[in-house]
């Protein structure tokens, strides 16, 4: 379970960010709702998930799920540039996730 609540952490990282854009620097009261709730439930579970996962992997993964998540989001949804260094970059992320949860117990 430790590893499910560390992925829904992330994503609820990407979606406080995508709020938090939406927010217009919280000049908007809906969507700064969203963001500080949604925020305070991705960090109780990233808490919660340290209780079994190290501190140095759960945090790692966590915004590695939220910045390759928020590159992504801005893509598809906000039309932000696609390059090949900012794709790179992005699959450099995933490839130090992938051996960082290869390299935990």
């Amino acid at each position: 379970m430790p590893w499910f609540y560390l992925l829904v952490a992330g994503v609820l990282e990407i979606v406080w960010a995508y709020t938090m854009k939406q927010s217009h620097g919280f000049s908007r009261l809906i969507p700064s709702l969203i963001t500080v709730s949604v925020m305070v439930t991705s960090f109780w579970l990233l808490a919660v998930a340290m209780r079994t996962i190290p501190l140095g992997t759960a945090y790692t993964i966590w915004t590695g799920i939220g910045a390759v998540g928020a590159f992504l989001v801005g893509i598809i949804f906000l039309a932000e540039p696609v390059n090949a260094a900012r794709i790179i970059a992005a699959i450099l992320i995933v490839s130090g996730l992938v051996l960082m949860k290869l390299s935990s117990a």
